[in-house]
């Protein structure tokens, strides 16, 4: 199993892409916390996954959660070796000037301020494990952004920089951070990136720009998530890694 006798910490793990990463790591041999903002998700995830999972309701954007949400990973399993910062918001697709403040700011809450409020709490446990990985659910949107979504988008590419240079500081300290860029996916927030209904004929006009002809799944996703973490990646860090079936090619 590669993540036999890891503790990893999974956020937005109640569904979609985090459930998937649950779920994997859990397989591969790993203690996994599923963190969600949706308590009762998150309970049910780690029900289903068994002895190896426990849950915690947590809003990534509030500080007192994050520092309880890692507080409660090293009090049921002792440590952690993996932070898996997934939990992501978006607007809808729509006009720039459309979307209001308050949204604005939520969206570089989860997706931005989430990521700095985890390093501070997950960094120093990460050092008294001897090292560990920091996994940054980013997206395509950051690299090859579409119209109709710029502040997600540019929440996404600070999340890619972000990723780029933690790991160039927390390399001495043997914690390795990558992000995962996936293209459109069969997740919750499918109309809201497509800014209409999720019809056959909708879905066409998203297929065409992506060579390999789909979405990406949350299986796509946790298997990316898998390789990030294990040994075999020990040489990798600073990767924003493309799940997208060719889309920024």
């Amino acid at each position: 199993m590669k993540l036999e006798n890891k503790i990893a910490i999974v956020t937005g793990g109640a569904s979609g892409f985090g459930k998937a990463i649950c779920e994997t790591y859990a397989r591969e041999g790993a203690k996994v916390l599923v963190a969600d903002i949706n308590g009762q998700g998150a309970r049910e995830v780690a029900k289903g996954i068994g002895a190896s999972a426990a849950h915690v309701a947590a809003d990534v954007s509030r500080r007192k959660d994050v520092d309880a949400m890692v507080a409660e990973a090293v009090k049921t399993f002792g440590g952690l070796d993996i932070m898996v910062n997934n939990a992501g918001y978006t607007h809808k697709n729509q006009p720039m000037l459309e979307v209001d403040e308050q949204e604005f700011d939520r969206i570089y809450a989860v997706n931005v301020k989430a990521i700095y409020l985890a390093a501070l709490a997950a960094v120093p446990e990460l050092e008294r494990r001897g090292g560990g990985v920091i996994i940054n659910t980013a997206s395509t949107a950051g690299l090859r952004p579409r119209p109709g979504l710029t502040w997600y988008n540019s929440s996404k590419g600070a999340a890619i920089t972000m990723t780029k240079s933690m790991a160039a500081e927390l390399a001495p300290k043997k914690i390795r951070v990558c992000a995962i860029c996936p293209v459109i996916g069969e997740t919750g927030m499918t109309e809201l990136f497509m800014g209409l209904p999720d019809t056959p004929e909708n879905r066409a006009r998203f297929l065409a720009t992506i060579p390999l002809g789909r979405f990406s799944t949350p299986a796509d996703v946790a298997n990316a998530a898998l390789f990030l973490a294990s040994p075999e990646s020990s040489m990798i860090t600073g990767v924003a890694l493309e799940v997208d079936g060719g889309r920024c090619v």
